[in-house]
């Protein structure tokens, strides 16, 4: 590992480095971690326009499976700008609450978007017209995980107010493999205002390991292909309480 960039903002522990290997994959990989050794993006340095980590793929997917005409993508959570690079043909708006990890995009990861604005995800969506986004992506961590002004009704209220009749929330989240009782909480909110559910997850050996998983919502019936999510599998999750703010 080289170490190119270390710092602590006003949100993150930020850590730049190059390595050769990324989980079970050599290569030439160039990484974005926060606290706690969590990665928040990587690009291969050999071939940067590829989605090198599974959840953005797997997001890429539902959207082109679901919705192939989509136009509009508002993503709240910026990364090394891998979504938003990928999306550079629609109309994308980005929120991203720490400048630095938008600088820190555009100085090593080459992100060139023009579209991101620096502030609360929750406070600048709610600027936004209403059916406006075809989907919405929430994508955004700190060091306690997603923030919970980010998984409560009330922000899923406003969610559902900027997406259009046919749109769609996809969430990236984390939490304990098996019975999380968090991400049960924020599946069972979802569910309070959305017709259509379904949960995605990456199989882990034990049930002690934090999983990553994949939530989405609609009022329109959510379609996929296995064999395109990227290692992805659906589960049922169990029943959970509704987050208020």
């Amino acid at each position: 590992m080289r170490v190119l960039y270390r710092n602590k903002s006003e949100q993150h522990e930020l850590k730049v480095y190059d390595t050769k290997r990324l989980y079970e994959e050599q290569g030439h990989f160039r990484v974005l971690e926060f606290s706690n050794e969590a990665v928040q993006g990587a690009m291969d340095l050999d071939q940067p326009a590829r989605i090198v980590l599974e959840y953005p793929r797997a997001m890429v997917h539902l959207m082109e499976h679901n919705a192939s005409s989509y136009e509009s993508v508002y993503i709240i959570g910026h990364g090394i700008g891998t979504l938003p690079s990928y999306l550079s043909g629609k109309q994308v708006k980005v929120a991203e609450l720490d400048e630095e990890v938008v600088e820190i995009s555009r100085t090593f990861f080459g992100y060139e978007g023009d579209q991101v604005s620096v502030g609360d995800g929750r406070e600048l969506l709610q600027q936004e017209r209403s059916g406006a986004y075809d989907y919405i992506i929430v994508d955004a961590f700190t060091s306690e995980g997603t923030p919970k002004q980010l998984i409560s009704i009330s922000f899923f209220e406003i969610v559902k107010m900027k997406l259009s009749a046919e749109g769609m929330v996809i969430m990236n989240v984390f939490g304990r493999a098996g019975n999380d009782r968090l991400v049960n909480a924020i599946h069972t909110t979802l569910c309070e205002l959305f017709e259509y559910t379904r949960s995605f997850a990456l199989p882990v050996e034990t049930e002690d390991e934090q999983q990553n998983r994949i939530l989405v919502a609609s009022d329109q019936p959510i379609a996929f292909q296995a064999r395109h999510m990227a290692g992805f599998v659906e589960q049922e999750l169990g029943e959970g309480y509704v987050i208020q703010d």
